[in-house]
């Protein structure tokens, strides 16, 4: 992926309106961001490099699950400045006494989708172009015998309990028996179930045929996919009600309910450089970042905040 990554960014860099054309602000020192590693290609190939070029500030990310950035940052294993979620609800695992108060609020930046990429030279490729072509249901290929399916681990990454979710509302809403369980297995499944920051690179060896993406995941890495129904990808808001159906429980006891995908960022007690931290929450949320978000599939969003208002830094 970090290849993939090196090799698109000076094609990134110019889609995003970010490429070179003056010289660097002065430097100010260096802000560490914990981000879900599906934000990968996007904070490394785009955002990064633009905040840097605009602040003057030098950037250094650290991409993994949702769930293992808080369980890090509770174990003082790291010590960001700034923190980006794949969900709202994996906030709350560092906010509150009981959990350290890392986190006292946070802003959703954007929105994506699920969908199912799959591998363009692998043995069921056909069956998904014909998909796309409108000659087969969605479904068809995700039941075909041997395809090997991949997704994330629902115990730390929020994408992993998405697609439980999607599976689940697909049995209920296009009445496709077991449709979970046929694709899945038990939701521990040790054959499919990946870090998130390595299942891109898995379906890009051919190690799997296909797995469950974020729509900025897929764009980002040029895999291949196709869409799943809005009622069952979680990234319409206008379904919420429907997704709220939804829930899933950890074995730490978190319990998670079913809503539109967002990602968020803040600020945690951990940070160092809190200038620098503000500067980096505020060009996230810049229009100019916006725009290069939605290149890469990030859509749009209306910005909200979660948590304790008075708490923002004055200039968010």
């Amino acid at each position: 992926m970090i290849g993939q990554v090196l090799t698109t960014l000076p094609l990134l860099l110019l889609l995003a309106g970010f490429a070179p054309s003056g010289p660097v602000a002065a430097h100010k020192g260096t802000v560490n961001v914990a981000y879900a590693a599906s934000l990968q290609a996007l904070n490394e190939g785009t955002i990064g490099p633009g905040f840097t070029r605009k602040t003057g500030y030098s950037y250094q990310g650290q991409g993994m699950a949702s769930g293992e950035i808080a369980n890090e940052i509770k174990g003082k294993i790291i010590t960001p400045d700034v923190v980006e979620m794949a969900d709202p609800a994996a906030n709350r695992q560092l906010m509150g006494k009981s959990n350290g108060s890392y986190v006292k609020w946070f802003v959703d930046f954007a929105r994506t989708r699920l969908v199912v990429g799959y591998d363009p030279k692998g043995k069921f490729a056909r069956l998904f172009r014909e998909v796309n072509h409108h000659r087969l249901a969605w479904y068809k290929p995700l039941l075909t015998k041997g395809l090997r399916f991949g997704r994330t681990d629902p115990q730390i990454d929020p994408k992993g309990y998405r697609v439980i979710w999607a599976f689940r509302l697909a049995q209920k809403l296009f009445h496709l028996k077991n449709f979970e369980r046929r694709v899945l297995g038990p939701v521990e499944n040790a054959g499919q179930v990946y870090p998130e920051n390595v299942l891109v690179s898995r379906l890009q060896t051919g190690e799997i045929d296909a797995g469950i993406f974020y729509l900025s995941e897929a764009k980002a890495a040029g895999i291949p996919y196709i869409n799943l129904p809005h009622k069952i990808d979680l990234g319409e808001r206008k379904f919420a009600k429907i997704y709220a159906t939804q829930h899933f429980t950890t074995d730490k006891g978190q319990s998670v309910t079913g809503a539109p995908i967002l990602y968020t960022i803040t600020i945690p007690r951990t940070v160092k450089d809190k200038a620098g931290a503000i500067a980096f929450v505020k060009f996230v949320l810049s229009k100019r970042a916006a725009k290069a978000s939605a290149r890469l599939g990030l859509l749009n969003t209306k910005h909200t905040i979660g948590g304790d208002r008075k708490a923002v830094p004055p200039g968010v």
